[in-house]
């Protein structure tokens, strides 16, 4: 399955970032969603934007930065639309699975969870990606668990090695940040992919994935 990320509301560390196109970026996900016949999930920040984004994607994202936003938890699990959920950048995995029971406990199950790396003491990448919590997920629960590689480098040379690695340890899926021109992204440059490397990656986890006896 094929589907198109796209955040209308992002979160910077910075307040001169740019912060995405907020509504109007939803309607632009919409279009494109109907050209294409693409499924879209986006980010959410805020508990009252939920309905109104719901209204125009397929999948919601709830952002390491608001791993533990609990009133937004809450409302996403009145929702009846997926729900990625990204680990927080320092949080343990009993935090972030304690995170997604909020969603489930007001009523909505179809969560999925996405590792995105931790804070660590490293500097040679953004996060430290922790693929362990692959194998111990898939132990403790039943959701199912995909990789960002992408914000876990915050550097594109490694992301195929590292997405190789997320699928052979068990992972259902990829995030990956791509662009057409990478080097004119308004955010993110460094780990955006162009287009014939993202093909590249997909062929690769293919073939990893078919010697697991899995699809991605």
């Amino acid at each position: 399955m094929k589907i198109l990320r796209a955040s209308a509301f992002k979160p910077r560390s910075s307040p001169y970032s740019f912060q995405g196109m907020g509504v109007e970026g939803l309607k632009m996900h919409k279009r494109a969603k109907e050209k294409h016949g693409l499924l879209i999930e986006t980010e959410v920040m805020d508990p009252r934007d939920v309905a109104i984004t719901a209204d125009y994607v397929d999948i919601l994202r709830v952002g390491a930065r608001n791993m533990q936003n609990f009133d937004l938890l809450k409302e996403l699990g009145k929702c009846k639309k997926p729900v990625i959920l990204k680990r927080g950048m320092s949080a343990t995995i009993e935090e972030w699975l304690l995170s997604a029971e909020y969603i489930m406990a007001h009523g909505n199950h179809r969560v999925i969870l996405c590792e995105r790396g931790i804070r660590t003491f490293e500097t040679a990448t953004r996060s430290t990606l922790d693929l362990s919590s692959i194998a111990i997920v898939k132990q403790l629960t039943h959701l199912p668990i995909i990789v960002d590689p992408s914000h876990a480098a915050g550097r594109s040379d490694i992301i195929p090695a590292l997405s190789r690695g997320a699928i052979a340890t068990g992972a259902d899926g990829l995030l990956i940040e791509v662009h057409y021109k990478p080097k004119e992204s308004r955010c993110d440059q460094r780990q955006a992919l162009s287009l014939d490397e993202f093909h590249a990656i997909a062929t690769d986890i293919e073939k990893v994935a078919k010697v697991m006896g899995k699809k991605v």
